[in-house]
């Protein structure tokens, strides 16, 4: 699956979830309520790191953390859209930024 194809799904199953919030709300979440998942799931994912490096405890760890990971990325995507940043361009001029930068250092 390439980066589009990822994004595509992502968009797929966020229409999904509108759905489910109109019927179960009445209302689609808004971006910035999807920027509060994100949080939280970043809190989360901060949890689970701490546990990794032996400062938490967690079960299933691993799992949990690939599962957290996961949710950041498809809020990021779905983000992403919400807010018309062609991310996989960014991504790559940043990557291409931080060469440089860590050539520069050399």
């Amino acid at each position: 699956m390439d980066f589009r194809e990822i994004s595509q799904r992502a968009l797929d199953v966020r229409k999904k979830y509108a759905e489910l919030e109109r019927k179960k709300y009445g209302r689609e979440w808004t971006s910035k309520e999807i920027v509060e998942g994100l949080v939280g799931d970043v809190g989360d994912f901060m949890k689970l790191a701490m546990a990794k490096d032996g400062i938490r405890s967690a079960d299933h760890l691993d799992e949990k953390l690939a599962h957290e990971l996961t949710d950041i990325f498809w809020c990021t995507l779905v983000l992403s859209h919400a807010y018309g940043i062609d991310l996989e361009r960014s991504f790559m001029r940043n990557m291409d930024a931080l060469e440089e930068r860590i050539a520069h250092e050399n």
